[in-house]
């Protein structure tokens, strides 16, 4: 794949194209985790009449539409001078808060929360866009402002404009309300504060504001009965096997049959009979549990860990700070997310609903996924080329 360079281009210079400079690793690893999913989906669902209405290869199609448009978004970005990357940062926020105030108004309500929008035969989830907004948004904030301040550290007014930043699209995810999003951009925004230069100060403090706040959540009934439920049953699994509890002690059958090596691509016992709810989605490392056993669900990790390394490398190796901050942003986001998801298969974690990143089916959660992939390749791009 080659793509435009990122050099500046000088009066007379035709711009050239620039292929070497790409994280190479970095781009095999995500198509390793996206072709993997892509087979995972197209097991969890081939045997589903009731998802496929009998067209075993119903989804298999979908996701592989959904990983070409992932392509195109990603080449995009990546494709984009750095400059322009900046001056579009703004208008990316402003889309991202808009579709979460429109879900609101007119969203679809699935598995509780009102958290999708229907465009025509498309359902988009703002919130997934929202994570990648929140970082880039955080990272412009910093970058402009200790960059006119030449240099100097990350000061009090850095610190709120980066929290107003990310208030707003916390606070309309949580109406939704969307607990699993939260949770991952919670943790998405602590790190980018962290990688910026805050102080101690302020990250103790939103630490201990965040457990407040879980805590108020519960008691002022703002949290919905069966989101409560299930951290009920996280706490004690035994809690409720056939209501709260399903999800979890189901996934862990599924993972446990798999053994050392697996049953076998499309031969689960758990995936085929469907006793996994949402396995295609939120519980996708079940099928790869159960079927490629303990050695394919660890290669699985171990891409997972390769693309949240060259993420953090990147961002050590940016030249900019808007580009170490925003690849750090990133590496946080994909790491608690990929945490969170494995977490509540395997009943370490509660279950909260999120994707497992590249490897989930779903068009949001893989385009805001791509469109971060080509950010991070634009600022390695920029960094290899001074």
């Amino acid at each position: 794949m080659t793509v435009l360079s990122t050099r500046p281009v000088r009066p007379g210079q035709t711009t050239s194209l620039r292929a070497p400079g790409l994280d190479w690793l970095l781009m095999l690893a995500t198509l390793a985790l996206v072709t993997m999913g892509t087979m995972l989906v197209w097991s969890a669902t081939s045997t589903r009449a009731d998802l496929t209405g009998g067209d075993a290869d119903a989804y298999l199609r979908k996701q592989l539409v959904n990983v070409a448009i992932g392509l195109v978004l990603m080449v995009a970005v990546l494709a984009t001078d750095h400059r322009w990357v900046r001056i579009l940062a703004p208008l990316a926020y402003v889309a991202s808060v808009t579709g979460l105030v429109l879900v609101l108004v007119a969203g679809s309500t699935i598995n509780g929360s009102r958290s999708w929008l229907q465009l025509g035969g498309m359902s988009i989830q703002p919130s997934e866009f929202a994570k990648l907004a929140v970082v880039i948004g955080m990272a412009l904030v910093v970058a402009e402002r200790t960059e006119r301040r030449w240099g100097r550290s990350v000061g009090t007014l850095e610190v709120i404009g980066m929290l107003a930043i990310a208030g707003v699209p916390t606070v309309l995810i949580l109406l939704q309300p969307d607990l699993g999003t939260m949770l991952v951009l919670s943790a998405t925004v602590f790190g980018v504060l962290a990688v910026a230069g805050a102080g101690r100060g302020w990250l103790g403090g939103l630490g201990l504001t965040a457990v407040a706040g879980a805590v108020a959540a519960v008691s002022m009934g703002v949290l919905k009965p069966y989101q409560v439920d299930r951290f009920l049953a996280f706490t004690n699994p035994g809690l409720d096997p056939r209501g709260a509890g399903y999800n979890t002690e189901q996934a862990r059958i599924a993972v446990g049959n798999g053994g050392l090596f697996g049953q076998g691509l499309f031969e689960g016992s758990q995936t085929r009979s469907g006793f996994v709810p949402e396995q295609h989605t939120d519980f996708i490392f079940t099928v790869a549990g159960e079927e490629l056993g303990l050695v394919g669900a660890g290669v699985l990790i171990l891409l997972l860990a390769v693309v949240i390394w060259r993420a953090l490398a990147i961002s050590a190796e940016a030249g900019d700070l808007f580009g170490r901050v925003a690849a750090a942003g990133i590496a946080c986001w994909w790491g608690f997310q990929a945490f969170q998801n494995i977490g509540m298969c395997l009943g370490i974690m509660p279950v909260t609903g999120v994707p497992l990143p590249f490897v989930s089916y779903g068009g949001s959660s893989l385009f805001a996924g791509m469109l971060a992939l080509g950010l991070l390749q634009n600022i390695h791009l920029r960094s290899a080329s001074r």
